[in-house]
């Protein structure tokens, strides 16, 4: 059964300056930059017929490339910190394409997802890391901003079942071609 979910790539160059973030933290778990992406819908571990229809059904969105910049770093997880993360700028058309990889993976009968989608990068996750550790290394490099950048196209990408942090597979593209003038 593959694992998967649709997301998009981060170019090496802006890969190269999240990476210049790593280190500093204590307990922190950093994520290799080659496995950097923003999540769009997380599918899930699903049969290999499911999996042809996620494919044929992402193949009908029709959208133009956004533009992509991350501005600032955060924690998830509240007073437990469990990951820290790169917030992407607020963008509607980002937030128009995982609305509709969301209906589609609900058409074909796959649950809602639960979470609020909020784009962003992981860069770590965490086990051991007090609020304070993360408060500290955020007040020191929570004002990152990367150069923008083109999303022009998404991709569904596999992973083995593992403690998170990659490594993810591309299983297939949906490049700016699928996704010209709507």
């Amino acid at each position: 059964m593959p694992r998967l979910f649709t997301g998009l790539e981060i170019p090496a160059d802006v890969s190269s300056s999240l990476s210049a973030l790593r280190g500093g933290l204590p307990g922190g778990r950093w994520i290799d930059p080659e496995n950097y992406h923003i999540t769009l819908r997380f599918i899930g571990d699903i049969d290999d017929w499911t999996a042809r229809e996620v494919s044929y059904m992402l193949g009908k969105v029709r959208r133009r490339e956004i533009e992509i910049q991350f501005d600032g770093l955060t924690s998830f997880g509240g007073k437990k910190p469990r990951a820290v993360v790169a917030t992407v700028r607020p963008n509607a058309a980002l937030m128009e394409l995982q609305a509709e990889q969301e209906r589609l993976m609900q058409r074909i009968g796959l649950p809602p997802e639960p979470r609020k989608f909020t784009p962003h990068v992981t860069l770590a996750r965490l086990r051991d890391a007090s609020s304070w550790q993360v408060a500290d290394y955020l007040a020191g490099r929570g004002f990152y901003r990367s150069q923008p950048f083109r999303a022009n196209g998404f991709v569904l990408f596999s992973s083995r079942e593992s403690r998170g942090g990659g490594p993810y597979i591309v299983e297939a593209e949906y490049p700016a071609a699928q996704m010209a003038a709507e």
